[in-house]
């Protein structure tokens, strides 16, 4: 997207704009790009870890950096960082304290580690450098598809990321089986002239950097926030009585919705409360056989025909315990049926006549009517006061004039 010579780079999360001198301008844009990180430890200080830094590159990629350099940094800055071969160019998005529990989710000790260096904010040359990079990735990643496919390779690229300084390019692909691809490789060095780098990801690695709306209308959650995706299996969504269609449950990348996970543990306290029922329970008018179960409102539907979902009845979870009590002791309650009668019933609206074209006109001549009443009672209302007024008023006057007939009858 480019508006007014502004770029929005939201793989990256930065926006570029080039200004009337020509000089590039670089700005990072937290809420631009993806997996943006807030740090609630801003303003408390710790000298350990003064000097690191996470960067983050293209997409989910991230590291920390040591700061070397003695130059005073702070998020948001372009810096240019130590790599494998070369150096690369990033963005500093976390400082302080909230490093180091950064770290410790990785189970990294920063006093044993040693950290690649940062070495200076990043100069107008690297930025131009950088920005001479980023154009080659999308005609690099289509180039490399061709040739993939020209190879009879079962695999897909899903992206490239270039290097800051131009001179090794990061591909990700996907595939199911083990692919072989040294003879790529050396294709791609003799077609793109740079080093070359591979990097296997997954279906939902892949949709997360594609990115796109999910049905409920909303970003992708894994191109959003997500970063450590977990094993989802269909007993997730068993326990939350989901419909089991493929379909449905199905994401972008064609595999279970992570979201099934994030009210599966509800759903399984909620399942705690509920009794085991393994038998229909008896009663002296029958046997009530299980249909369905509400989990969250902790409802239970029977019937005294199994697997009728006709005049179902429903108890609570408390009172199914109650009646298998009474099963075990040999009991059996009267009926289940009373819950019914303390029901209120529903009021059904008849739908008979909303089909009438002339529906709308009988109720506007109703209030036609009305509205002509109205102004009719209120008249003779307002002229019996005033004739009151005007007898008390004019008390012994002779011009006065005698009530109307219809006035003597509103009297």
């Amino acid at each position: 997207m480019e508006e007014k010579n502004i770029i929005y780079d939201c793989s990256r999360g930065c926006i570029t704009e080039r200004t009337e001198q020509g000089e590039l301008l670089c700005q990072y844009s937290p809420g631009c790009c993806k997996l943006k990180n807030f740090n609630w430890l801003s303003g408390i200080h710790d000298s350990k870890l003064a000097s690191l830094y996470e960067v983050r590159f293209k997409n989910t990629r991230k590291a920390v950096y040591e700061n070397t350099s003695g130059q005073l940094l702070k998020t948001g800055d372009m810096v240019v960082v130590e790599a494998t071969t070369g150096h690369d160019v990033g963005i500093i998005t976390l400082e302080g304290p909230i490093v180091g529990r950064q770290l410790l989710r990785h189970n990294i000790n920063h006093e044993e580690k040693e950290f690649r260096k940062i070495y200076r904010k990043a100069r107008q040359l690297d930025l131009e450098r950088w920005q001479e990079a980023i154009a080659k990735e999308h005609h690099t990643m289509i180039r490399s598809r061709v040739i993939a496919a020209e190879m009879g390779l079962d695999m897909k690229i899903g992206d490239v990321e270039y290097q800051g300084d131009g001179t090794k390019a990061i591909f990700y692909y996907i595939a199911d089986e083990r692919v072989d691809f040294r003879q790529l490789i050396k294709v791609f060095a003799e077609e793109f002239k740079i080093r070359i780098e591979m990097k296997q990801i997954g279906a939902r690695q892949e949709a997360g950097l594609i990115g796109g709306l999910g049905v409920c209308g909303r970003e992708l959650c894994c191109s959003k926030f997500i970063n450590n995706f977990q094993s989802i299996s269909t007993q997730a969504a068993r326990c939350q009585d989901l419909s089991l269609n493929p379909q449905k449950l199905a994401g972008q990348c064609s595999k279970l919705k992570c979201c099934i996970n994030y009210e599966a543990p509800v759903y399984i306290d909620a399942q705690k409360r509920f009794p085991f029922v393994n038998a229909p329970l008896e009663l002296q008018d029958g046997q009530a056989f299980l249909i369905k179960s509400d989990i969250l409102k902790g409802i239970m539907w029977f019937s005294y025909q199994e697997g009728s979902f006709s005049n179902m009845i429903p108890l609570t979870a408390y009172e199914v315990k109650q009646i298998i009590n009474e099963n075990k002791a040999g009991r059996k309650p009267a009926t289940i049926l009373k819950n019914q009668e303390e029901e209120k019933k529903n009021d059904f609206v008849s739908s008979l006549g909303e089909d009438n074209i002339n529906r709308f006109d009988e109720k506007k001549k109703n209030k036609n009517k009305k509205k002509k009443r109205k102004p009719a009672n209120n008249k003779n209302q307002d002229k019996a006061p005033q004739g009151q007024q005007g007898q008390h008023g004019q008390q012994g006057n002779q011009g006065q004039q005698s009530p109307t007939p219809k006035q003597k009858k509103n009297e």
